[in-house]
């Protein structure tokens, strides 16, 4: 009972916290609204006379009080109302959600890539440190994390879809409407216009998450419990993936969890190179316009994909270790 009421407790901590934080995100993104611009000139633009304008103003608040206008604002996006787009002349809200399901397919499948690839490349390096392939792998990995993203890019069309023709350029291909979710991984066209944003988007995590598997690996294979294994005739593969990988997973959760969040970021480079129609892709769009509320509902959105995630992190973290919560609340 007593590890259950510390697990308890420490969930209920960091749903705390992400609140907090996202009350920070919200707070920052109406600061950076008000600094951006006047909206009465986005929404009437110049011509319309100082009396409309004064009016329209005292209608929506805009004359009150900062706090005021901050409260407004807070209850606003409560309600999931953060203004109108001035390109889309709709939600801001509606149309970054319509653009969600292109960027999360990107990152997941960026994220698949990652963890297929670095998971067996990593567990190889450290179990054959001298061997010619994990040199390879090790030099790879530095190359890798020194390539920025938008070379990779161009580096892969060139060779995949310009010389070589196998692979689509750009766009997000066919995609078919699952209820309110419109995906392109249940078409073979979608899946051939994911591959080349995937694996660009990949790069930048790649290196990164075999050098963190191989010393996860390294640090768990010097171990005692490793050595009495071996003793007790269990085989290599049994020690390694049963062993020390499966207690090397906690502080790769943690710090994949929190990449992720690199993921979603870089996705602005990944998705310009591509012509991706995702939200990275809508966000620059928003930014080259000055269609401010757009910006600031992107921005409030994508930060509260880094608290889910973190807080999810924390969770499964929790999941795999109890003593977390344990420690957390001495």
């Amino acid at each position: 009972m007593k590890a259950i009421a510390a697990s308890l407790a420490f969930v209920g901590r960091r749903l705390m916290q992400a609140a907090l934080v996202m009350l920070a995100v919200l707070v920052i993104a109406f600061a950076v609204r008000a600094a951006l611009g006047d909206p009465l000139r986005e929404i009437m633009g110049e011509a319309v006379p100082e009396v409309e304008r004064e009016e329209l103003r005292h209608e929506l608040g805009l004359d009150r009080p900062w706090p005021a206008q901050l409260a407004r604002y807070l209850g606003g996006a409560v309600q999931g109302d953060f203004g109108t787009s001035i390109i889309y002349k709709r939600p801001t809200l509606e149309i970054v959600l319509a653009k969600f399901p292109a960027s999360f397919e990107l990152v997941l499948g960026a994220s698949l890539i990652v963890l297929l690839l670095s998971v067996p490349a990593g567990i190889y390096c450290a179990v054959r440190p001298r061997a010619i392939g994990a040199r390879l792998i090790l030099g790879l990995s530095v190359l890798g994390i020194s390539v920025p993203v938008f070379l990779t890019g161009i580096f892969l069309i060139t060779m995949f879809s310009v010389w070589l023709g196998l692979l689509p350029a750009f766009g997000r291909g066919e995609t078919i409407r699952v209820g309110v979710w419109e995906t392109g991984l249940l078409t073979g066209d979608g899946l051939r216009h994911l591959i080349l944003p995937a694996l660009t988007l990949s790069s930048i995590m790649l290196p990164l998450f075999i050098r963190l598997v191989r010393g996860a690996m390294l640090d768990e294979l010097g171990h005692d419990y490793v050595r009495t294994a071996r003793a007790k005739g269990a085989s290599p593969l049994r020690v390694w993936l049963s062993h020390a990988l499966r207690n090397a997973l906690l502080p790769l959760v943690a710090i994949g969890g929190l990449q992720i969040g690199t993921l979603i970021a870089y996705t602005l480079l990944t998705e310009t190179v591509f012509q991706w129609p995702g939200m990275g892709f809508l966000f620059l769009e928003a930014v080259t316009r000055a269609d401010i509320p757009l910006i600031t509902t992107y921005l409030v959105f994508v930060g509260l994909l880094f608290v889910i995630t973190n807080t999810l992190v924390d969770v499964v973290s929790l999941m795999l270790d109890p003593r977390i919560s344990l420690e957390g609340i001495r």
